[in-house]
């Protein structure tokens, strides 16, 4: 089995075919030998901030010299990006390598394991093969029947924030999706929650009293100083000071608060991290497609926000970081609450450039622009991505405006392919 015959393998069973369920997971896993139970874990979950406080996570555990696993989902552009060592994004040869020796486990099963548990069996494998002293494991959806959570005692479970998102799987309230999330604490265990929403807060403590895990929740009131910039940002936490991160977004300062109380934790759970290696992994950590700057002439960034707590949020970092308003290339999934999307949206786009994202759940490109003209924004849409890009773009560099993309992060592969092949 090549590359190509791998992900054309994993690929075989959409991710849309949901089963929610662990006992698919168990049965493949427990026919490869349980390689999750040979590894220490910190399991994280939440709906949004989740990717960036893994990668935070991982970056300081690595620059203290812990060699690290990092599971990760979606990929933004290549699907290697799910699962590296020491930051490394697995190689295509062992990716096949594995592939191959998971597949004929896979296809004896009775019920077939869907893609992610495909993934996650084989993540398991790589880190199992490669030692790794701690994997920071993020959940692919939800938590309680997520496929990661066949995990045993993680060091740390970690819950960023959470908000409405996948109702039609985890719920439709804040409470029903906090309580899936929290499916992922363990008994006697720690579990941090670095969300602000009470009601998903109290959800979260009580189910670590009955599982008899430590409950702790991120102080935002310990978060001073914020200076951010397009630079990146500057803050103090606690005792810490002058705290340096190069991402953009100013609620990264607020995944680093949550990532800084996890250290705490990890510290006194036996896990030795020096402030060095907090201040140098901080400075040093890369996450692609959160408020990145992908062009500086014109300046674009590329923002994968995909659900409205998300576009908020970048909505108002463009507030903070430009004094006018910007051009918008924007396309949506048509699950999301597209229409408050749009009214965000709205409050800093002059312009926007519509286009439908490369999903089976996509928004179409002329509804999209049609419901933002609603909202008194200038839209037009396209048919393909480069067609909007090119407009997009030139129109920007013409009129010396910012161009923010952002809606979803399945449409960043293509922009990046696009940009780097000019």
């Amino acid at each position: 089995m090549n590359y190509s015959e791998a992900l054309e393998y994993i690929h075989s069973v959409s991710w849309t075919f949901c089963k929610p369920g662990l006992e698919r997971i168990k049965e493949l896993c427990a026919a490869l030998g349980n390689p999750q139970d040979k590894l220490k874990f910190v399991h994280v979950a939440g709906t949004n901030g989740k990717g960036s406080v893994c990668a935070f996570l991982e970056s300081i555990l690595r620059a203290q010299g812990y060699k690290t696993g990092l599971f990760t989902s979606p990929y933004v552009r290549f699907f290697n990006e799910r699962m590296a060592v020491n930051g490394e994004p697995i190689e295509n040869d062992e990716l096949a390598e594995l592939t191959a020796f998971v597949k004929p486990f896979a296809d004896k099963m009775t019920d077939k394991p869907t893609e992610f548990e495909l993934i996650t069996a084989i993540g398991f494998l790589y880190f199992a093969k490669h030692s790794c002293d701690i994997v920071v494991l993020e959940t692919g959806m939800g938590g309680r029947l997520d496929a990661t959570n066949i995990i045993k005692n993680p060091i740390l479970s970690i819950i960023t924030g959470i908000s409405l998102d996948h109702v039609a799987f985890l719920g439709s309230t804040v409470e029903q999706i906090a309580f899936e999330k929290a499916g992922i604490i363990k008994n006697g265990t720690a579990v941090l929650f670095g969300g602000e929403d009470e009601k998903a807060g109290e959800v979260i403590r009580t189910q670590a009293a009955k599982t008899g895990a430590r409950f702790y929740q991120t102080d935002f009131r310990e978060l001073k100083n914020v200076e951010t910039s397009l630079e990146g940002a500057k803050f103090d936490f606690g005792n810490l000071r002058n705290q340096k991160i190069n991402l953009l977004g100013i609620y990264q300062p607020k995944n680093a608060a949550t990532v800084l109380t996890a250290v705490e934790i990890l510290r006194l759970r036996g896990v030795f991290i020096s402030d060095k290696s907090v201040m140098q992994g901080l400075a040093t950590t890369v996450w692609h497609a959160r408020f990145e700057i992908v062009s500086k002439n014109p300046l674009i960034i590329f923002d994968g926000a995909h659900n409205l707590e998300g576009i908020t949020a970048a909505v108002e970092s463009i507030k903070k970081y430009f004094d006018s308003r910007v051009y918008v290339l924007t396309g949506v999934l048509k699950d999301k609450d597209y229409e408050a999307i749009a009214k965000a949206i709205s409050t800093v786009a002059s312009r926007a450039f519509a286009i439908t994202p490369d999903n089976p759940r996509a928004l179409s490109a002329k509804e999209y622009a049609r419901i933002l003209m609603g909202y008194g924004v200038s839209a037009e849409s396209f048919d393909s991505m480069k067609e909007a890009f090119v407009s997009a773009k030139n129109t920007a560099q013409k009129r010396g405006i910012p161009l923010v993309c952002l809606g979803s992060l399945y449409t960043y592969g293509t922009l990046m392919d696009i940009i780097e092949n000019e």
